[in-house]
C-alpha cells in the first residue's frame, strides 16, 4: 500500500439545500480524496458537528431553518468549532455579499458557478493552513520557539474578541482586519488591547502564538 492511500482522509462538511449540487460537489470532492459529510440546512449542519468535527466546512448562505451566516457565527461562537476552516459557496457575487460573509467568520468566499478546480485549489490551501498553524501547537509547559507563555487560565475572549484574534494569528496587520471586519482600525487597536491585558502578554506576536496553541484560531 503506497503511503498516500494510507493517509486518512480529510474530512469535509458540505452544506447546501440544493441535493444536485451537494451531489455533484460531494462526488467530485471524494474523487479528489475527501471524505464528504452533507447537509441541508444550517441546523442540519450544526446537528452534524455535534456528532463529529470536520477537517472543514462548505457552505451555502441562502437556506432553510438558518442560512449561512447565522450557521457560521454559531459556528465562530463554539470553542469546540471556531477554529474550523470555513468557506462560502454562494450565488450572492456583490462585493458586499462577500465582504459580508467573510466578516461574518467566512474565511474563503466562492461565487456559484465555480470552476471544480478552484474549489479544490482553496480546500487544499486552507488545510495546509491549519496544518502550518498545528505544527507550531506547543505542549504546556515545553519551552519551544521562544519562552513559555504564562497566561491566566480563566482567559475568556468576546466573540468579536475570537473574530479578531483569529486574524491576528493569521498575520493581518490592524488596518487588514478592519477592513474584512467593516470595522475602525482604532476599534481593532482597542481589541487587541484589550486581549493583551487580559492575557498579559506583550504584544502582537506573543497573542498570535497564544490563539494557535490554544485553538484561538
Amino acid at each position: 500500500m503506497s503511503d498516500a492511500s494510507a493517509r486518512p482522509q480529510p474530512k469535509l462538511l458540505l452544506i447546501d439545500d440544493d441535493p444536485n449540487l451537494i451531489l455533484l460537489v460531494r462526488d467530485y470532492l471524494e474523487f479528489r480524496g475527501y471524505n464528504v459529510t452533507t447537509a441541508e440546512s444550517g441546523q442540519e449542519g450544526l446537528d452534524c458537528l455535534a456528532q463529529d468535527l470536520p477537517d472543514m466546512i462548505i457552505c451555502d448562505i441562502m437556506m432553510p431553518q438558518m442560512d449561512g451566516y447565522a450557521f457560521v457565527e454559531k459556528v465562530r461562537e463554539d470553542p469546540r468549532t471556531d477554529w474550523i476552516p470555513f468557506l462560502f459557496l454562494s450565488a450572492k457575487s456583490q462585493t458586499q455579499d462577500r465582504v459580508k460573509g467573510l466578516s461574518r467568520g467566512a474565511d474563503v468566499y466562492i461565487v456559484k458557478p465555480f470552476e471544480p478546480e478552484e474549489l479544490v485549489a482553496q480546500v487544499e490551501s486552507s488545510l495546509k493552513l491549519v496544518n502550518r498553524l498545528s505544527q507550531r501547537l506547543t505542549p504546556i509547559g515545553k519551552k519551544l520557539k521562544g519562552r513559555v507563555l504564562r497566561v491566566p487560565p480563566t482567559v475568556s475572549l468576546t466573540p468579536k474578541e475570537k473574530k479578531v484574534v483569529r486574524l491576528v494569528a493569521q498575520g493581518l496587520a490592524n488596518r487588514d482586519i478592519a477592513d474584512r471586519l467593516e470595522v475602525s482600525q482604532r476599534t481593532v487597536e482597542s481589541h487587541v488591547s484589550n486581549m493583551l491585558s487580559k492575557t498579559t502578554l506583550h504584544n502582537r506576536t506573543e497573542l498570535a502564538r497564544w490563539a494557535r496553541e490554544t485553538r484561538q484560531i
